[in-house]
């Protein structure tokens, strides 16, 4: 059974940091490139980033260069995203998912298969 969980979310003050985890299960990572996206109230669900295991394939939306980090561990199978300098904006509900493929072309969020529940980000003092 596939199943992504991610954990990792909660409450930061605007500069902190967060690092969120999505557990993959069920498929192997080296078949599938795993995105992030999230979700605000009355928004759109947008990718922020997405990565490869097995072509090292990087994507970052440009709201979140140079403060976000994605990263997998392929013997856990589980995908990291690290977030630094969080502002409120980026407060949302964020969602590991898994497409096909070796490249994170897919930018729009209905190409992906499987989807964990979400975590809650709020970045708010």
């Amino acid at each position: 059974q596939v199943q992504l969980v991610e954990s990792g979310g909660g409450l930061v003050q605007p500069g902190g940091s967060l690092r969120l985890s999505c557990a993959a299960s069920g498929f192997s990572l080296g078949n599938y490139v795993i995105g992030w996206f999230r979700q605000a109230p009355e928004k759109e669900r947008e990718r922020v980033s997405c990565f490869s295991s097995s072509t090292g394939d990087t994507v970052y939306a440009d709201s979140v260069k140079g403060r976000f980090t994605i990263s997998g561990d392929n013997a856990k199978n589980t995908v990291y995203l690290q977030m630094n300098s969080l502002k409120p904006e980026d407060t949302a509900v964020y969602y590991c998912a898994a497409d096909r493929g070796a490249y994170c072309s897919n930018e729009d969020y209905v190409w992906y298969d499987y989807w964990g529940q979400g975590t809650q980000v709020t970045v708010s003092s």
